[in-house]
């Protein structure tokens, strides 16, 4: 599997490299630092940005890497480069500080706006979400043969939604009822941190993610190009699939969604839309 000169094995193994040194801090005691934003960041995210940044200059010199935690990036230089990197060393740095072992390694590749590569790792699991454009998704538990992964047929008599464990929100809890009244059924809540969420609509297990809530580039990039090679869809409140390496690094409010033919925006509340 590879897509523009970029085999997505070798990202896996840079992420589950990272996954390393994130496993280390997390099993013993670690250092909180409050970023200036005022969320937490621990010594675990910066070693896993050195080992990441380092080992993907070496894959791809020519390919700018964006991280969360990257001090140094040029935005000039950002926004001209066709492609980039979008990296979160540690996505769910709350859940890693809470020990519920729901936080990622998400590696991202972007091509003029789109994700053409992503990774997923789990380093309390070992799980590994992976796709490249063209070449499917895939999953892979530890050191088994991964496996495709492919998003489920909606069925409306048991909807399945998944929701943020940190972030839900009175958005997300409108949303909920608004899918409820009209498919008859309450439906089933996965409450799940970090990328994991979208993946989990990606292997089929869920139907709907709405996060109704900010988000960046590098929290989204690699699980929409494993969400987009199983089948499924992530869009805006107004339909439009999210784009990368944009002026603003934020993320509109979104719904990464299973079966496209179900009109998920309808339960987005109104002033989003």
């Amino acid at each position: 599997m590879s897509t523009m000169d970029v085999k997505v094995e070798a990202v896996v193994e840079i992420a589950k490299a990272a996954g390393v040194a994130i496993m280390d801090v997390y099993e013993r005691e670690y250092e909180i630092i409050e970023k200036a934003d005022g969320s937490p960041v621990t010594t675990a995210d910066h070693r896993a940005h050195d080992i990441i940044v380092a080992q993907l200059q070496v894959l791809t010199p020519d390919i700018l890497v964006v991280s969360e935690e990257s001090k140094d990036i040029d935005d000039s230089e950002r926004l001209k480069a066709d492609r980039v990197w979008m990296v979160d060393p540690l996505d769910g740095t709350k859940e890693f500080i809470r020990r519920n072992g729901e936080f990622t390694v998400n590696i991202g590749l972007v091509d003029k706006g789109r994700p053409i590569l992503g990774v997923v790792y789990c380093p309390s699991s070992r799980i590994c979400y992976f796709a490249a454009q063209g070449q499917g998704a895939w999953r892979q538990d530890g050191a088994a043969a991964p496996e495709p992964i492919r998003v489920s047929a909606y069925d409306p008599a048991r909807p399945r939604m998944v929701a943020s464990r940190s972030h839900a929100g009175e958005a997300v809890t409108a949303f909920r009822h608004a899918l409820a009244a009209k498919s008859g059924s309450d439906p089933a809540i996965v409450s799940m941190g970090s990328a994991l969420k979208v993946c989990v609509v990606a292997e089929g297990n869920a139907d709907v993610y709405p996060r109704l809530a900010p988000t960046s580039e590098w929290d989204t990039c690699a699980s929409h190009c494993v969400l987009n090679e199983a089948g499924g869809r992530l869009v805006d409140c107004n339909g439009t699939e999210l784009s990368y390496n944009r002026k603003n690094i934020l993320n509109p409010w979104f719904v990464a969604m299973a079966d496209s033919d179900v009109d998920w925006l309808e339960f987005c509340p109104p002033q989003e839309r």
